[in-house]
């Protein structure tokens, strides 16, 4: 059979959401490659979807028919059976769960692996909001604070494109490990280097971007706060704040200006342990930049003031008053998007009173049994709990307690789909059609399936169609097809989409969502600030009265550490947070790196195997001694699977669910205090 070329969109869990062209022969895939349909992507992609997909696909770990647990739960026992079967038993035990305790003891556990539309939660939110199962507020486990903070300072709006970092003289990289998780930022940061603009990059670790970085500034994790107030003291001091523009588009400027000028660059550079003179250069370098773009990541957030450390960085630009005319913040993308998520999801359908539980907080619901009504059956899906979560071994205590029945959906056999009663085999994104924003720029995509499903394998909106059915529900909205669904996610009456319905999108190009101008969105130019005052809102009562009093201000405080080191957990180049961990190239430990004086101080060495630990756990990883690691902290790659663990636990197994940020009750993976030894 010839070889055909098919276009496709990769929707594993990062910024770029690229354009593929995917190579098949005779239904199986066997190359994939960035395509130009999305002019971001342009034609280049990231090594580990070019060279993975097709062991991802068409691999061994692949899952391609329902199976049930023989074997005690974590064990990895199943027999085959039957989709007849397996949907009659879920029926079977979940009603009878519900019969017991009450609907909302059937809950989602699912998060975001696959990012489209349909696939991520569209007939499995209407099925669950159907069934009343308890919901659940997912965005604390990523991506809430950073979200929450952007909306709390200059409202649901999107900022700036990420290609305009292409004409910055001056790019800020700050908690951005760009490179590994949003290389398409890099490459407009490199043509922007070419014609002589700087880069500065703020992170603890010397990432590959940082490498490139005319100034590195490698803080102490969740100091950021500390520093962005510092900056902008000595902006203030220079004289080059932009008063006019803080008079008429700046709300809050005395009260935070108050907290930011007890940190003047010698207090904040013992605190954040660089240089004051770095920071005076970095105040010096913002001040001349024009245009200037920020490019902020989600390590920013993984603190406990994650929130305070991105409302503080974000609000530099507005300071200078370079917000517009080339100069912007590359954040609040999905916001470009006409979404509307209550036509897709149908929460209207859940019984009034319905609870809603924090994801962060399963491990803990689980394990303890601390609610009423107790969690009895759960429905995991789109996530790999035991490996990203925090508290990895109270999330195994609770998935392998026998008295909750649990069905999971997969394309492979994680660790969690190994603790659940029924496994039912997950179609990947190249197998169904779908409908695509993206968290990183203005594009929409749609994609038609390159090949069949593998095996017996389904879409998660079939599973969860065929599921209503099951249980004998018969709204029309719980049979929609998934044209239907597209429809349903998007605005088709949005202009943007000049009279196209979302379900016949083009797959050979994507749709740019520009503002109302026709140009894309840019603060202060066709976009404005949409908070309560229509100002950039440095002191939020929206915010403070959604998460509490101390989230007015952004805010800073020196928290007391059980032991001497901070681990951080950093993107991999390997896999995509725990996507493509089953695969054989991944299935080694990553290292655990350390700089030369932390490591002579303890008598290690690289190449060593060394116990990183903790009250929580402990892991045995293999050393590396490197300067390229601040003192005082540690690093070691997310989202490595249990298998490539000597004592069945990952560095997920150190961090606390019970810390929790400023905003959003986020996960704080970077206030992860540890102490390392020989192993």
């Amino acid at each position: 059979m010839a070889l055909e070329e098919r276009p496709s969109v990769c929707t594993l869990d990062c910024p770029d959401t690229c354009s593929l062209t995917v190579t098949v022969d005779d239904g199986r895939i066997v190359k994939v490659r960035g395509s130009e349909a999305l002019p971001y992507t342009a034609g280049v992609i990231c090594n580990k979807v070019a060279q993975d997909t097709p062991a991802f696909v068409h691999g061994p770990q692949r899952l391609t028919h329902p199976l049930r647990r023989t074997g005690p739960k974590g064990s990895g026992s199943f027999a085959r059976i039957s989709w007849s079967d397996a949907l009659d038993e879920i029926h079977a035990r979940v009603t009878a769960v519900i019969e017991r305790w009450g609907p909302q003891a059937v809950a989602p556990l699912n998060y975001a692996g696959p990012h489209g539309f349909l696939a991520n939660d569209s007939m499995s939110a209407r099925f669950l909001h159907k069934l009343g199962a308890s919901q659940l507020f997912r965005r604390s486990l990523c991506g809430g604070v950073r979200s929450e903070a952007w909306a709390g300072t200059y409202g649901a709006v999107p900022g700036c494109a990420p290609e305009l970092a292409e004409h910055a003289k001056l790019n800020v990289a700050w908690g951005n490990n760009a490179t590994v998780s949003n290389l398409h930022l890099v490459r407009c940061i490199r043509i922007a280097k070419r014609k002589g603009g700087k880069l500065v990059v703020v992170d603890p670790l010397r990432t590959k971007i940082a490498q490139q970085a005319d100034l590195h500034l490698a803080i102490r994790p969740g100091t950021d706060t500390v520093l962005a107030w510092a900056l902008a003291t000595e902006l203030e001091r220079l004289g080059v704040l932009d008063q006019k523009f803080i008079a008429a588009h700046v709300h809050g400027f005395e009260p935070f200006m108050a907290r930011a000028r007890a940190w003047p660059a010698a207090r904040a550079a013992e605190t954040c342990g660089v240089p004051a003179t770095e920071i005076e250069t970095f105040a010096r370098w913002l001040a001349d930049a024009d245009p200037l773009v920020f490019g902020t990541g989600n390590g920013l957030e993984r603190s406990r003031y994650g929130g305070s450390g991105i409302r503080a960085a974000i609000a530099l630009p507005a300071l200078l008053g370079k917000l517009g005319r080339g100069s912007g913040i590359v954040l609040g993308a999905g916001n470009a998007f006409a979404k509307t998520p209550a036509k897709l999801q149908r929460p209207d359908l859940a019984p009034p009173g319905t609870r809603t539980l924090n994801l962060c907080d399963m491990g803990r619901h689980l394990a303890d049994d601390d609610l009423d009504p107790p969690l009895r059956a759960l429905f995991l899906y789109n996530h790999n709990p035991i490996v990203v979560h925090p508290d990895q071994n109270r999330m195994r205590r609770g998935l392998a307690r026998e008295d909750i029945f649990m069905v999971g959906l997969d394309v492979s056999m994680t660790e969690s789909m190994a603790h659940c009663d029924i496994v039912l085999p997950g179609a990947t994104h190249f197998e169904y059609p779908d409908l695509y924003p993206a968290y990183g720029h203005h594009w929409l995509q749609r994609a038609e399936p390159v090949i069949a499903p593998i095996g017996e394998a389904l879409p998660n909106t079939e599973i969860f169609r065929q599921l209503a059915a099951r249980f004998g529900f018969t709204e029309p909205c719980l049979r929609a097809t998934d044209a239907e669904l597209m429809d349903d996610a998007v605005d088709p009456t949005d202009p943007r989409l000049k009279g196209v319905r979302p379900s016949q999108i083009p797959t050979d190009r994507a749709v740019p969502m520009s503002a109302p101008d026709g140009r894309p969105p840019m603060l202060f130019e066709n976009v404005f600030p949409a908070t309560p005052s229509g100002k950039v809102e440095l002191e939020s009562e929206t915010l403070a009265k959604r998460w509490g009093a101390h989230a007015l201000l952004p805010d800073w405080q020196a928290h007391p550490a059980e032991h001497p080191l901070r681990l951080i957990s950093p993107a991999s180049d390997r896999r995509i947070s725990s996507t493509l961990g089953g695969l054989e190239d991944s299935r080694a430990a990553p290292p655990l790196l350390m700089h030369p004086r932390d490591a002579a101080a303890r008598g290690l060495k690289s190449g060593a195997d060394v116990k990183l630990w903790n009250g929580h756990g402990e892991v045995v990883l293999p050393l590396i001694v490197t300067d390229a690691i601040a003192p005082g902290v540690v690093a070691s790659e997310k989202g490595a699977w249990l298998s490539t663990s000597r004592t069945g636990q990952t560095i997920s197994a150190l961090v606390s669910a019970d810390i929790q940020g400023d905003l959003a009750l986020g996960a704080c993976f970077n206030d992860t205090d540890v102490e390392v030894s020989a192993a």
